[in-house]
């Protein structure tokens, strides 16, 4: 990296510290949650939260959207809900000077930086599937044409965990596509007491604009940059590996699973362990990084099988299982 590149990204990361400052005017705890959405962000890929109403996501979310000077909009998933209502739509138009009449392309809520996509598992999957090709391809098609959207792109999904009735779980392969899974728990009574307090006067925070679009897209350009040693990309990959039971030389993983993360998880791995890498302001991913996000990378990526569900094992049991493996093996050689 030049110079003159290295004192321009340099001071882009010294105002991460400072983007958090700002957030937390508003949003009082969740320190490692809103950690995972910057990583995601960093990344260049999508989350998936899930948490019980009335934890703020909405509100997490907008805040982190004006902290960055960023467009935000939120669409909230119901049963009638349509493609179009998320992509947009044709209307037709007339030409008040010639009186031809014509389509135009009217843009939906998808043309955001930050889209907050409420309740995804109310809708059903043909609107789910609307998402896809806007998450993985960062276009809209519509009637044989392309539309770009506006870049950085960041969708956030939310699930409720407590309603299962009426809801469409995502399948599998749409569950891949989301880089992060991220869950929300409640605050501690400390942080609790502190949002009661902030929440029920007349004082309202203003937030300062800390980070703009180009800003966060060279960040993205530098995140790719971070180094990371061989020795633990290949620690990555077995990690990865031992999710699969036909791989895998953990028994926990062949008594429990039914299958494991696929090729996409590793990439995924890499790319946040070095987002966080740049959130702490480092140049460089340490073991540290990658057993963090272990979790939110690999907890939709690991299916788990009946028994497993009958006996209360979550894939965040077995991500344990490996990682204290791994760290096991490490002592042994």
């Amino acid at each position: 990296m030049e110079t003159q590149d290295l004192t321009h990204f340099k001071s882009l990361v010294s105002k991460l510290p400072h983007l958090k400052k700002e957030i937390a005017k508003i949003i009082v705890g969740q320190q490692e949650v809103i950690d995972e959405i910057l990583i995601a962000l960093l990344a260049g890929g999508h989350c998936l939260l899930e948490g019980v109403p009335g934890l703020a996501k909405t509100l997490m979310v907008k805040t982190m959207a004006e902290a960055l000077e960023m467009k935000f909009k939120r669409v909230q998933f119901t049963p009638d809900l349509m493609p179009g209502d998320i992509v947009g739509t044709e209307i037709l138009e007339e030409d008040h000077e010639t009186g031809r009449k014509f389509f135009k392309f009217n843009q939906g809520p998808i043309f955001a930086n930050i889209v907050l996509a409420d309740e995804i598992n109310r809708t059903p999957p043909k609107t789910q599937a609307a998402l896809l090709e806007a998450m993985q391809e960062y276009k809209v098609t519509y009637a044989g044409t392309n539309y770009d959207l506006p870049r950085p792109f960041l969708i956030i999904a939310t699930q409720n965990p407590i309603e299962q009735a009426g809801t469409y779980p995502l399948p599998e392969a749409q569950l891949d596509r989301f880089l992060l899974y991220i869950k929300l728990d409640y605050p501690t009574e400390q942080e609790e007491l502190a949002v009661l307090k902030n929440t029920t006067g007349i004082v309202s925070n203003q937030l300062q604009r800390v980070l703009a679009d180009h800003e966060i897209m060279d960040l993205q350009k530098l995140t790719r940059q971070v180094h990371i040693s061989d020795e633990l990309v290949v620690k990555v990959n077995q990690l990865v590996r031992a999710t699969r039971p036909q791989t895998t030389t953990s028994d926990y993983v062949k008594k429990w699973c039914s299958w494991g993360a696929g090729p996409r998880a590793g990439q995924a791995l890499i790319l946040c362990a070095k987002a966080r890498a740049v959130l702490q302001q480092r140049f460089a991913v340490i073991p540290e990084d990658i057993q963090t996000l272990a979790y939110p990378v690999l907890r939709h990526r690991i299916a788990l099988n009946f028994r497993a569900e009958a006996e209360n094992i979550t894939t965040d049991h077995v991500v344990t299982e490996l990682l204290k493996n791994d760290a096991s093996n490490h002592r042994t050689h």
